[in-house]
């Protein structure tokens, strides 16, 4: 049995998890600064870093108590080390170096974007059979949606990753918060986004999707520009004083709704492009590539309609993790650490962040 504490810090969450043969989840604790950052419509770097350094040692402690265990029993520290927010990074990192060192631990650098990946190999506490689910089965698509970013990866084995595609600008989950902002539904945006569009309907807005022709990258900044220009528009119309019908408003506590802008319909309709995007997109290479299964990963995982019409269209299998994996977390990176641990890894005293930290790509 191997125990492996994983550290993630790379954002607003402060996280930490034991992870055992890289699976099971003996604990994960999770600290949120959403409503730190609310205010600002996103996530302020200053108040992160300083939110971590006060969150991060109780946090731990707690990921400890929860899996019944003490530093003795673990055989191995993993950290995020990047991308991410730099001196979030440096929080965990500088932490995840002190226990090291003072017990004597081997020390796992992690990169965030794996550990999305690697969320699909982890069994929830409450798995609801009594076999374990199949690891899963190589080659395979991984299809990385997050705040910062989208890419589209195919996996031949552990840590051997080919990139097929990634955004040219914002990543969906930017994209998503950007056009929650624009029709007034606070911060979060993919979570306020997702519940709007539950009312409206997506045919009501024809908005335009960026195929990009044969390519597999991702463009959203004209789609957020689409949504952009449909608001002006009906504020215009509101100052002329030609009023639109009012339509019900899915809000936040913090921020109004805009005046006489369907919302629901309109968020309905930016949902809709976003996921067919990402779902015909990576269709075309499940056929291409003739790969075995596909796998999801960050905080846009979460969508619903996302996960729908992935598992609607694709001819594989489609393994998401569940909602409360898809966010930062450090039981994926407990995952990602057990296999680079068992692989020989190690990190030395010199560890730094990385905040622009890209995947370790193999030659196509």
């Amino acid at each position: 049995m191997t125990l492996i504490l994983g550290i993630e810090t790379s954002c607003d969450e402060t996280g930490a998890a034991v992870v055992e043969n890289g699976r099971h989840i003996r604990s994960n604790v999770v600290a949120t600064q959403i409503d730190l950052h609310r205010q600002y419509g996103g996530v302020f770097p200053e108040i992160a870093s300083r939110q971590h350094m006060i969150t991060i040692t109780p946090v731990i402690e707690q990921a400890l108590k929860d899996a019944g265990v003490g530093y003795d029993d673990l055989d191995a520290i993993a950290v995020t080390y990047g991308p991410g927010l730099a001196g979030s990074l440096l929080v965990g990192v500088n932490t995840a170096k002190a226990i090291a060192f003072a017990r004597g631990l081997p020390l796992v650098g992690i990169n965030h974007l794996e550990g999305h990946i690697y969320a699909n190999w982890l069994i929830p506490p409450d798995w609801p059979h009594m076999e374990e689910p199949p690891e899963p089965t190589f080659p395979l698509l991984a299809l990385i949606v997050s705040g910062g970013h989208t890419e589209l990866v195919l996996m031949h084995g552990h840590g051997q990753y080919q990139l097929l595609g990634r955004t040219l600008d914002d990543a969906a989950g930017e994209a998503f918060d950007k056009v929650a902002r624009l029709l007034g539904l606070g911060f979060p945006g993919g979570p306020a986004i997702e519940r709007a569009a539950r009312l409206g309907d997506p045919e009501s807005f024809h908005l335009p999707r960026a195929w990009l022709g044969d390519s597999y990258d991702f463009s959203f900044s004209g789609l957020k520009t689409a949504v952009l220009r449909i608001v002006r528009s009906f504020e215009e119309k509101a100052q002329a004083g030609v009023h639109a019908p009012r339509t019900r408003l899915v809000t936040s506590q913090s921020q109004p709704a805009v005046p006489h802008i369907p919302v629901n319909n309109l968020a309905a309709s930016f949902q809709e492009a976003v996921v067919d995007v990402l779902v015909e997109k990576t269709r075309r290479a499940v056929e291409e590539f003739r790969v075995k299964m596909v796998l999801m990963g960050g905080g846009v995982a979460a969508n619903s309609r996302l996960r729908e019409e992935m598992t609607r269209r694709l001819p594989v299998p489609v393994r998401v993790p569940p909602v409360k994996l898809c966010t930062d977390n450090g039981a994926v990176i407990g995952a990602v650490g057990y296999y680079r641990f068992i692989a020989g890894e190690r990190a030395g005293w010199d560890l730094d962040v990385v905040a622009g930290l890209t995947l370790p790509l193999m030659n196509p």
